[in-house]
């Protein structure tokens, strides 16, 4: 890490640069993901979330004017990791039941580590006096669980089930 980081405002844009680069990953990965979907509603929940994800960059951008500094990426390994092993574990898999359920799981890591993320990131606003940008971190933050939660649903509601 290149970075100084000396205060709780460093430590925050480094965050918020790590998470502008996992949602521009997302943006990236979530046509291919719904591409491999069988399930419908988990097809149309990756393909929904893209839209979204597409929104959480304009967000970051604005957080980053906000802030006076210039929208910049630090590399997430995190998410590229995350991606990287669910796209490998769903590539080994010829039953199209099966893939389902590890998609689903993969992108539920990704969802997790974005909630975290998120909810760390909302905190320091608040503490750095920044409530406009914990705001719109805030709604972001929200539509990461809201899609965590619609994961779990088609898990259990038929995915989990036709994998066995």
């Amino acid at each position: 890490m290149s970075e100084k980081l000396t205060t709780l405002n460093d430590l925050f844009l480094m965050e918020l640069k790590d998470i502008y680069d996992a949602e521009k990953q997302l943006v990236k990965a979530l046509p291919k993901l719904a591409k491999t979907a069988v399930n419908s509603d988990l097809k149309a929940g990756l393909e929904g979330h893209l839209e979204e994800t597409k929104q959480h960059v304009t967000r970051i951008e604005q957080v980053f004017e906000m802030m006076g500094v210039k929208a910049q990426s630090k590399k997430c390994v995190g998410v590229q990791g995350l991606l990287e092993e669910g796209q490998e574990a769903v590539s080994k898999q010829t039953d199209k039941d099966l893939s389902d359920a590890i998609l689903i799981a993969s992108c539920q890591k990704v969802e997790h580590y974005e909630i975290a993320s998120y909810g760390t990131l909302c905190a320091w606003a608040l503490v750095l006096g920044q409530d406009k940008a914990e705001k719109i971190l805030h709604e972001t933050l929200e539509e990461e669980k809201a899609a965590d939660k619609k994961l779990t649903e088609v898990a259990e509601s038929a995915v989990n089930s036709q994998a066995v």
